[in-house]
């Protein structure tokens, strides 16, 4: 039986690890064992953050059409509440776009959900 030189694979599967680590600092871009831990631990932080901005971004959506909402005098749970009691399907997403960009737009939704009783405290 011939003898199975395993250079090249180990050589390749070593440069495409270190290659994923381009741009790292210090050893982390340069040698393979601390690059591989440099890659796996990104790795982990990414799929973890990817989830983690999602509920981020919804927790500054909520406080920016709470804020909205204060301004006419109304709770964010009510106008919520109301939005879903007169199913008006618009995400929170949106809302808080409007209510950045376009406060007369808001405005009008939150009469809608709140059925005309919105009075500004001004």
């Amino acid at each position: 039986m011939t003898r199975i030189k395993r250079g090249v694979t180990a050589h390749r599967r070593h440069h495409k690890m270190v290659k994923a680590a381009k741009g790292y600092r210090g050893l982390r871009s340069k040698t393979f064992a601390q690059a591989k831990n440099a890659v796996m631990k990104a790795g982990t932080n990414a799929y973890r953050d990817r989830r983690l901005r999602k509920r981020t971004f919804r927790r500054l959506w909520i406080t920016r059409i709470n804020a909205a909402c204060r301004v006419h005098g109304v709770q964010y749970s009510r106008f919520v509440y109301g939005l879903t009691i007169k199913k008006i399907l618009v995400d929170r997403k949106i809302l808080a776009d409007m209510a950045v960009h376009e406060p007369d737009t808001f405005k009008a939704v939150l009469d809608k959900a709140m059925g005309q009783r919105v009075q500004n405290p001004n």
